[in-house]
């Protein structure tokens, strides 16, 4: 069956390719030949109906994905839908269903049917935990436990899987050997690290890689090659582990390209402030421009409770330096599991970074509304910024919390609203 990227490379245009070009105010053939160089790619599984193809990369709006999924301790399908549902309403590009609690496939399959947008998993969590539940340990997992789990996945139609497969047997046992702070924070990336260790075995995702390369291809998912070994905090940044394992898959985005399979590639977690853009470039430069799809980066340690705001002042800065898409945090983030107010807030927060980082990237293409936003601030037209705002609920409750002396001005500066005295003076002036 033929791929986005073989079609790309034939010369072909595809009905996603168009639909992504118009969404995004660019030419098909621009999209067509980035897909070919695999600078850009679409999500969509050739299983998936009545989804809109999203396209990710160069040249394109910055996008924001959603996590949602159920763990051991809370475990309420209902909600789970719940949470997409409102990732998705409040401008979420795409979810990630990481499930590890319950009936997996049932929670994949109604996630599936709820939403309209891309859907990503991680095949490795359902494979580890089924093996713990059947075998009695995470170590027992087989191989074609890991490829049967990811061919399931498949055929359901997800549009994108993390697998982490720079994540080797040698880096492992050199971690081992010379620990870091936090070790390995990625799950998948400890998944794949316990079972190597037990088994003195290769990661099978890295030794079958073209067997899963066969997969991708069949069903025209696209890899997000995982960084297992990513930062899990800001003092592991940047060390030998990440540098050698995003050197591992700058190899495996080339073996996906020539297979015509599209890929990504997922960036570190925790990085200083000053670490952000020379880690985008890095992976941009290394990884010869494959999308580049960042969690965070989170940018300090000490804000539980507030790390969507962390991740949205690492996400704004990688954003600008050339990350291609933010997966959001949300203020839940290393306390628990999300509620849907947390879903709310983290997608807000990362939209708003991610567009912040398409004002300086793509100019007046991006800034449209903000352009709309300031004409209606700088007329007094509260129904227009009302209609202008990122969060209009939010923004309706906030004007509407005051009993205004001037209806033209807020509850800050009421009648010394510096807009409405200068407007004023003037027309004064001219009367």
């Amino acid at each position: 069956m033929s791929t986005q990227m073989k079609a790309a490379k034939e010369g072909r245009e595809t009905e996603e390719m168009r639909l992504v070009a118009l969404d995004e105010g660019e030419s098909p053939q621009i999209i067509r030949m980035r897909i070919a160089e695999g600078t850009i790619i679409i999500t969509r599984n050739v299983q998936r109906e009545n989804v809109r193809p999203v396209g990710i990369g160069k040249g394109l709006r910055t996008k924001v994905n959603a996590n949602i999924g159920t763990s051991p301790d809370i475990c309420d399908l209902n909600l789970e839908i719940e949470k997409a549902k409102t990732a998705i309403k409040y401008g979420a590009d795409s979810v990630m269903d990481l499930s590890t609690g319950g009936n997996l496939d049932e929670i994949r399959g109604a996630v599936l049917k709820a939403v309209d947008a891309p859907v990503g998993t991680v095949p490795i969590y359902q494979a580890a935990v089924e093996a713990a539940r059947k075998k009695g340990s995470i170590v027992h997992m087989t191989e074609d436990d890991v490829f049967n789990v990811i061919e399931k996945h498949a055929k359901d139609g997800v549009d994108f899987m993390t697998v982490h497969c720079g994540v080797t047997r040698e880096i492992v046992k050199k971690i081992a050997k010379e620990p870091r702070l936090m070790g390995i924070v990625s799950r998948g990336g400890t998944f794949l690290a316990v079972w190597m260790l037990h088994n003195d075995e290769e990661n099978p995702l890295y030794k079958n890689y073209d067997y899963l390369l066969e997969i991708a291809a069949k069903y025209d998912f696209t890899l997000s090659l995982g960084d297992g070994l990513r930062p899990g905090c800001i003092f592991d940044s940047t060390d030998y582990f990440q540098i050698q394992e995003l050197l591992m898959v700058s190899e495996l985005v080339e073996r996906a390209r020539n297979a015509n399979v599209q890929a990504m590639v997922e960036g570190p977690g925790h990085l200083p402030l000053n670490h952000v853009e020379t880690n985008i470039r890095l992976a941009k430069t290394i990884c010869r421009e494959a999308p580049l799809y960042v969690l965070g980066p989170v940018v300090t340690e000490i804000a539980p409770g507030y790390d969507h705001i962390v991740g949205a002042i690492g996400g704004a800065l990688a954003g600008l330096a050339g990350a291609d898409f933010l997966c959001y945090l949300t203020p839940a983030e290393h306390l628990g599991l999300p509620s849907l107010d947390d879903v709310k807030e983290g997608v807000i927060a990362t939209r708003i970074a991610a567009h912040a980082a398409d004002i300086a990237k793509l100019g007046h293409k991006a800034a449209a509304k903000d352009l709309e936003m300031a004409k209606a601030r700088a007329a007094l037209d509260w129904r227009k910024q009302i209609e202008s705002a990122i969060d209009r609920e939010k923004a309706v409750g906030i004007r509407g919390r005051s009993k205004l002396k001037s209806p033209e001005a807020c509850s800050m500066c009421s009648e010394y609203c510096a807009i409405k005295m200068l407007k004023d003076a003037l027309k004064a002036q001219c009367l």
